[in-house]
């Protein structure tokens, strides 16, 4: 019966019906970039600590690579009432960087809510914006019940208000958000409500229903504890109650059912490729990737409405953001046009880059030490910052000196896996080896300040073979569910925890080191 009570919502927020526009660009695909802000890390690795200096260098960039869409979480969930002073300046500085976007570098600008997500603010109160932890600040309101969403919503509107000149608002269907036991039509209530308040506040504002588990597949897992992706239909049937409501205009960004998941249902057009991982995963620890597939492919699968790509640490993930936008504008991405663009970054240091990029993604570290002693070499010289330094964010000392960083990092960790593979855990070169990696970690770990999720399976593996009861121990809190009475309180716990674990993986590797003195 509870269920029904999300009725009483659409009764209260109501909607007003708009033509359907076309899409914001049109006669243009959408090419976004998603800049997410949910881990609290160093500047300029986490983007809740950019200022509006690095927010300027950075969307100059993106354009110049071809991007014409931003879309920022500005993390509006965990805010509490009332707001400390950092938070309302962050608010301040996100309104000035949409009107940036959309007044200087003619981008698109979206802003993104999480559906069903409260403050608890007398512990986001103890937190600056800055520091604080999302999921140790969070909680969920049931949306069937119309006075707490009620007053959710209330608090919403007031937040968003400074943003209220953002093209659009994406509404992501699950991590995080979900209920136990919601359905998909509480799910199209939820967006009903957000339509009454962009109305309230700018009518005409985009909705896109961010299509990245399933709604009622997430829910089941707060219900459950089992995490099992929704399929194809379930989303076609949020769509097809979403169309109902009458929200327009409204998309649907599809980050985990693909281009087609609207063709079925004549809903092609409204589709947006939202193509999650294919620039970096996400939550992931701290390292630039670069080859392969994957962010070129991601460019060039697109829905009608374009593509949007997601980066977590913005400044580390460059050459990826080049291959999805390459990809997208059906642009080669060769090795000659990567060495290019990075001569973009730092003039005419490109194959330097480049073979320090490319060195970082094998396992030789010969390759990665001469890699790594060349970008040492350029720190000596007075070097230029090119046409693209605002994607340096004001600092190419600090770019090289990240690279060489995460050079002595997989360099240390794969001559100690070596070691490792012809020798027992006690040898004294396994000792030596694994020590010089340890101390090269600590470094990177204090340099960026990530603290949360991290699976490299080459270190696990090694890590493993160690039978450290420290490593051991802290590796088995790897996982998204901790203690509770219920599958929802364990999906709370679990994800809480895992905020401080690349940390707490990090000095059981210190107490491993101290154990065999």
């Amino acid at each position: 019966m509870k269920r029904l009570l999300t009725i009483v919502v659409a009764m209260i927020f109501g909607c007003t019906t708009y033509a359907q526009p076309s899409v914001t660009n049109p006669g243009n695909k959408l090419l976004g970039i998603y800049v997410h802000q949910h881990w609290s890390y160093n500047h300029p690795y986490a983007a809740r600590t950019w200022t509006l200096e690095d927010w300027t260098g950075y969307l100059d960039g993106v354009k110049k690579l071809g991007y014409n869409s931003v879309l920022i979480w500005p993390m509006l969930e965990t805010i509490p009432d009332p707001m400390t002073p950092s938070d309302e300046a962050n608010l301040a500085k996100i309104r000035k960087v949409i009107d940036l976007a959309k007044n200087e570098y003619q981008l698109n600008a979206y802003v993104v809510f999480c559906p069903n997500v409260s403050p608890k603010s007398e512990i986001g109160r103890k937190y600056t914006f800055e520091e604080r932890p999302f999921f140790h600040t969070d909680d969920r309101v049931d949306p069937a019940d119309p006075v707490a969403f009620g007053k959710l919503m209330e608090w919403r509107e007031r937040l968003f208000k400074p943003l209220a000149n953002a093209d659009g608002l994406f509404i992501i269907d699950s991590d995080p958000g979900g209920y136990p036991g919601s359905t998909n039509m509480e799910f199209a209530y939820i967006l009903t409500a957000h339509r009454r308040m962009l109305d309230n506040l700018r009518p005409g504002i985009e909705i896109y229903y961010w299509a990245h588990f399933g709604w009622e597949s997430y829910s089941r897992f707060y219900e459950t504890g089992e995490l099992i992706p929704g399929k194809a239909e379930e989303v076609q049937e949020a769509m097809k109650l979403i169309e109902k409501q009458r929200i327009g205009p409204w998309g649907v960004a599809s980050s985990g059912f693909g281009t087609t998941v609207g063709d079925a249902i004549g809903m092609g057009d409204k589709v947006l490729a939202f193509n999650y991982g294919a620039i970096e995963g996400e939550p992931s620890f701290p390292l630039t990737i670069f080859g392969g597939d994957r962010a070129y492919s991601g460019g060039q699968k697109q829905g009608q409405r374009g593509v949007f790509g997601n980066v977590q640490s913005h400044c580390l993930q460059l050459p990826n953001t080049f291959a999805l936008a390459r990809g997208a504008q059906g642009l080669p991405a060769e090795k000659d046009d990567y060495i290019a663009f990075a001569d973009q970054l730092i003039t005419g240091q490109g194959a330097t880059i480049v073979e320090a990029w490319e060195a970082l993604q094998g396992s030789d570290s010969k390759r990665m030490d001469k890699a790594a002693a060349a970008l040492a070499k350029l720190r000596k010289t007075t070097f230029q910052t090119g046409t693209l330094k605002g994607l340096l964010f004001g600092d190419g000392t600090r770019f090289i000196d990240d690279l060489a960083a995460q050079l002595h990092v997989r360099s240390t960790l794969y001559t100690f896996k070596q070691a490792l593979d012809k020798n027992p855990a006690t040898h004294r070169n396994v000792k030596k080896s694994f020590a010089a990696f340890v101390d090269q970690i600590e470094a990177w770990q204090q340099r960026h300040g990530y603290s949360n999720h991290w699976y490299w399976p080459e270190l696990i593996e090694a890590l493993a073979k160690l039978e450290s009861k420290p490593l051991d121990d802290t590796m088995a809190t790897l996982s998204w569910l901790g203690e509770g009475d219920t599958p929802f309180e364990q999906v709370k716990s679990g994800l809480a925890r895992l905020e401080d674990y690349s940390p707490r993986l990090i000095n059981a590797m210190r107490q491993t080191l101290e154990n065999w003195k």
